[in-house]
């Protein structure tokens, strides 16, 4: 969509506040957040960026399977080209071998990461833990005495880090009377349908437990929130500034990244920062290198990434218990990550209309795709995804496996 025919065959006029949602909006307002919703700034450090050396190779040929039962493989190139995608790369021993970009986005581009930002989020909470800032045992109401009458009193940092507090919230992001949407309605993102109350926190505060804490896995937005908060609250820092400091800074971005906040100025930490495609690459790879950024600076303790891989013991049956269906049997969540398969060779940070980092630790790779699908969620095109970076990461398998040890 051409950025001064934004409001072309919308039918709602300029985009803004109440319409960045529809599905015909879509890509022009996940690459332009700033342009009606207020943001507050990431910085990315006075350090040079970190060098992505470019080895291109054409992986639109790679055959994946179709996540469609029964139906034929298909190429990486048509999966790209069918799942709205606005930017995809995937760089391989730090190398990038693709990238590529559609519509009027570039390699400037900042975009919307959805629930990617949980998992950067996740990340200041376990610099926190490993400073001594945090700690993952204790109590919420030890960092917010205010929540002692709240529905989170008796919930520790860990039930938010793994989502399986006990507190009575919807996910579900078409139905209008759910915990997501009265979310949204609080801080703006949304129109407002029904009275309730004014900003992030308020709303938080608001939140009731259904059921005691430190039970299954239920994914809920308002456990990052929550997370967010207790960081700010523990470090004494607003989350823009804090996480500049403790991640933005160290992985050697090449941009400042920004977060979309409320009324009040709280960061909308579920769902709200905005970065480029490169930015987020260099995310990855500080899972891929146990903790060191691609500048060789250290951003996560070896035994943050160890026990983020490794998980809880109950941790795989909390998820499988789980009430939501996430199609990802013998998988978990961890940390604000994800884990779609047995075993801990694959993270996931994923977001909704189609936003992923993968990151393939025996293959070597990070991979990233930054969307705009019409529906918030589609397991078709998610799986789709899924399986075009798992082929995609078999085949560098394979090719490690076959080269000369002299080339490897």
């Amino acid at each position: 969509m051409d950025d001064t025919q934004i409001d072309a065959g919308t039918g709602v006029g300029a985009i803004n506040a109440l319409n960045w949602k529809l599905p015909e909006n879509l890509h022009w307002s996940f690459q332009h957040m700033a342009d009606f919703l207020p943001t507050a700034e990431i910085p990315r450090g006075s350090a040079s960026p970190s060098e992505l050396p470019v080895g291109l190779r054409n992986l639109d040929l790679v055959l994946a399977p179709s996540s469609i039962p029964g139906a034929p493989p298909v190429t990486v190139g048509s999966i790209m080209a069918t799942t709205h995608t606005d930017a995809w790369m995937v760089s391989h021993r730090g190398t990038v071998i693709t990238e590529q970009y559609f519509g009027q986005m570039t390699e400037d581009s900042s975009h919307l990461l959805m629930s990617m930002s949980k998992s950067l989020i996740g990340a200041v909470a376990g610099s926190l833990c490993d400073s001594g800032v945090l700690d993952p045992e204790a109590q919420i109401t030890d960092y917010i005495p205010e929540l002692a009458d709240s529905g989170y009193a008796g919930a520790r940092v860990r039930h938010l880090l793994d989502m399986c507090s006990g507190i009575d919230f919807s996910e579900n992001y078409l139905d209008p009377l759910s915990g997501i949407r009265r979310m949204s309605e609080a801080i703006g993102w949304a129109p407002t349908s029904t009275p309730g109350p004014t900003g992030m926190y308020p709303f938080l505060k608001t939140l009731q437990r259904k059921t005691a804490h430190g039970g299954v896995f239920e994914y809920r937005s308002c456990e990052t929130d929550m997370l967010g908060w207790v960081c700010e609250a523990a470090s004494g820092t607003a989350m823009p500034q804090l996480m500049s400091e403790v991640l933005w800074s160290k992985l050697g971005s090449e941009a400042d990244a920004t977060i979309c906040i409320d009324q009040y100025g709280t960061g909308t930490f579920d769902g709200g920062i905005n970065a480029t495609l490169r930015d987020m690459a260099r995310f990855g790879a500080v899972f891929l290198n146990d903790g060191l950024s691609l500048t060789g600076e250290r951003v996560l303790s070896e035994e943050w990434i160890a026990q983020t891989l490794e998980g809880d013991p109950d941790s795989r049956d909390a998820f499988a218990a789980s009430p939501g269906d996430y199609r990802m049997p013998g998988g978990m969540y961890r940390n604000q990550m994800w884990f779609p398969y047995p075993g801990n060779d694959v993270v996931l940070c994923m977001g909704i209309h189609g936003q992923m980092v993968y990151i393939n630790r025996p293959a070597q790779m990070v991979a990233v795709k930054l969307s705009s699908w019409p529906l918030p969620q589609d397991p078709i095109k998610l799986y789709a995804t899924l399986g075009a970076f798992d082929s995609i990461a078999a085949a560098l398998i394979v090719e490690m496996q076959t080269a000369p040890q002299d080339s490897q």
